[in-house]
């Protein structure tokens, strides 16, 4: 585990179109950490590999702005990614990153800026948090990185968050470890954040619907982490331990709809992150999200969205900004 404390000197590595708000947050968690210690604990720099500044998904930039190889000391590096995170994701971008790995710098990521790291081998092997909305295509396209559905994640020498608040919570920790939990919770009062946070409580990375019944909550947690393989309703009805007529009842008093149909929707929308998201074919996605045919596949994509699988993929815009 990396000494969290020792963590004091970071470089804001930011990529054209990067959340502004998750680079904010984390930067401004570390302003006010000095401000309520009266000390300068922490000191940072906002980098680009070339010194100009990056614009943001949000059209604002960031300055001063130094070049990366003038950055002076760093104890850590963040790289702050956004929307288009593949087209940042550069050769002199990640030669640059495996140097400084080299040299024994911690590296981090904020929002997509996991992709960067990723795609330079720098993750393989580590537990790692991305946003929820590009968790799926990523997973299928490093098999190598542990993704974790937690807000933010520390493994050793690299710290990954998702995007929002969650660089503010993984900052609050560097803090914590740095200058004590008081020092922290000053930080969250500053913030008008929720005290009940402070203490390590499980942030959720990725929004779950509000299930009244357990059982049914259950259900869709096993539903979700059977994308490729799903099972049948009969043998989902096992595991959970209850009827498949009782469960047929639960899914359309609270959901509307049978369980079968809430598991294609699932799978469906699986489905449309990858083909936004991930190079993979069409047919290869359908194969991820448990379709056994192209033709199937196809079908209850357009009944479903109003458009076929190679629609979505020449259609999608750009992924939102987390």
């Amino acid at each position: 585990m990396q000494d969290l404390a020792s963590l004091t000197r970071i470089g804001f590595l930011t990529l054209p179109n990067h959340s502004m708000i998750a680079c904010a947050n984390a930067l401004e968690a570390l302003r006010m950490a000095n401000y309520v210690a009266e000390a300068d604990i922490y000191s940072w720099r906002i980098l680009t590999l070339d010194g100009a500044p990056a614009a943001a998904s949000n059209g604002l930039t960031l300055s001063p702005t130094v070049p990366l190889a003038e950055a002076g000391p760093l104890d850590l590096l963040l790289v702050c990614g956004g929307i288009d995170v593949r087209h940042a994701a550069t050769p002199p971008i990640e030669d640059a990153l495996r140097r400084l790995s080299r040299r024994g710098v911690a590296l981090g990521a904020l929002c997509t800026g996991a992709f960067v790291l990723a795609d330079a081998g720098l993750l393989d092997f580590y537990r790692c948090a991305v946003h929820w909305e590009n968790l799926s295509a990523i997973r299928e396209e490093f098999p190598d990185i542990d993704f974790v559905e937690e807000a933010f994640v520390v493994d050793r020498d690299r710290l990954t968050c998702t995007g929002g608040v969650a660089p503010l919570e993984m900052m609050r920790a560097l803090i914590a470890a740095k200058g004590g939990r008081a020092l922290a919770d000053k930080v969250a009062e500053q913030f008008i954040l929720d005290r009940a946070r402070t203490g390590g409580a499980r942030v959720e990375a990725r929004p779950r619907p509000a299930l009244p019944d357990p059982t049914l909550a259950r259900a869709v947690k096993m539903m979700q982490a059977a994308i490729e393989r799903p099972p049948g309703i009969a043998a989902l009805a096992r595991r959970l331990d209850v009827s498949p007529r009782h469960l047929e009842r639960l899914f359309r008093r609270h959901l509307g709809v049978s369980p079968s149909a809430y598991h294609l929707a699932l799978r469906l929308e699986r489905a449309r992150e990858l083909l936004r998201l991930s190079p993979l074919a069409v047919t290869d996605v359908g194969l991820a999200c448990g379709f056994q045919s192209a033709a199937h596949f196809s079908t209850a994509y357009a009944r479903h969205f109003g458009r076929p699988p190679s629609g979505e993929r020449r259609g999608a815009g750009r992924p939102t900004d987390a």
